[in-house]
């Protein structure tokens, strides 16, 4: 990388701090539990709209992972998912009811608050449908990652977005509150992944799997990107560009070998797929808060009327995450 593109990206990276710094008069505290907040607290960062009835599981999954504290933003929910967030003891909440589109899609609000307390700490970002799988993740607890990455001096860890979906209708199976939803998505598609490399970030952009195969099959290029750096070592200079997709400083994005080898990876089971797909996106549809002028929402709509089924000849249902590294989804790397 030249010198003139290094010098620009500095430049940007300053920007979204100082634009994350403004934003941060659109959080409206509702309950702050920081105090509590050890010096090597495992931290979750999250924005969230109407996603009540996902919020037990949710919470209990990364509890159960040995995550500490969690960090949430509040969309203007009206399904009651700020007092329920609020009534948590190990939550702390703020409430945002301006635009998702005009806050980055809630990256600035989330920059500031890792910058003003996420600095020195492991904080994962992720969304409420979204459940981190790493390796060893069924016998070691996430602190024995972070440990190992400390160790290592590895300060981000990757993990790719798996979308996850039922088979048969997505409405088929009512999802109930505290439910595992893998219980009812458990079926991924396994290959049909394209991988390209960004040169101003130095990230990998991957795409493919049902949403391109099913929503975006003549614009596959248009479909979401998989690729995601959720986990980090946080430092008050940092700051996501895009979703959790790419990050400043470069560097924090080569979480990948280019010497033939390979480094230590995660997945995200992304369980967006459930009977509450529907209402969510045309929800969403109309709030046209999200990117691209809702491209992605609109597809979905397109293709919802004709209820299609994500399910297909080559599906595979999950088991664990081994299973997911045998198919190179994921890698255990040099941790042992």
């Amino acid at each position: 990388m030249g010198v003139i593109q290094s010098y620009r990206l500095r430049l940007q990276r300053k920007r979204w701090r100082i634009r994350a710094f403004r934003k941060r008069r659109e959080l409206t505290l509702v309950e702050n539990r920081t105090s509590q907040i050890k010096r090597n607290d495992l931290l979750v960062f999250c924005t969230q709209r109407n996603e009540r009835i996902r919020l037990p599981y949710f919470l209990q999954y990364y509890r159960d992972m040995g995550v500490d504290h969690f960090f949430f933003v509040d969309n203007d929910s009206t399904d009651g998912s700020l007092d329920y967030l609020a009534a948590q003891p190990d939550v702390s909440v703020w409430s945002a009811k301006g635009s998702y589109k005009r806050a980055r899609f809630g990256v600035d609000w989330l920059n500031w608050l890792q910058m003003r307390y996420a600095h020195g700490h492991w904080a994962l970002t992720v969304d409420p449908d979204e459940f981190f799988v790493y390796p060893f993740c069924d016998t070691r607890p996430l602190r024995a990652l972070t440990d190992w990455l400390d160790a290592s001096s590895i300060k981000s860890f990757s993990a790719m977005l798996l979308d996850m979906y039922p088979k048969g209708r997505l409405d088929a199976q009512p999802y109930r509150e505290g439910q595992d939803p893998i219980e009812i998505a458990s079926w991924f598609d396994s290959g049909n992944y394209t991988i390209s490399r960004n040169p101003q970030f130095g990230n990998l952009w991957v795409q493919g799997g049902p949403r391109a195969r099913v929503f975006f099959p003549e614009a596959p290029e248009k479909a979401p990107a998989l690729n995601k750096v959720p986990l980090v070592k946080w430092d008050r200079r940092y700051a996501y560009v895009s979703s959790t997709h790419t990050l400043l400083p470069r560097g924090l994005n080569q979480v990948y070998d280019e010497w033939g080898g390979e480094k230590a990876s995660g997945v995200l089971l992304h369980a967006k797929f459930l009977d509450t797909f529907s209402a969510k996106a045309t929800e969403e549809l109309d709030r046209n808060e999200h990117y691209a002028a809702s491209v992605e929402y609109k597809a979905y709509a397109a293709r919802l009327e004709d209820d299609p089924q994500l399910w297909c000849k080559w599906s595979e249902r999950y088991i664990n995450w081994r299973q997911l590294e045998i198919l190179g989804l994921m890698s255990k790397g040099n941790w042992a």
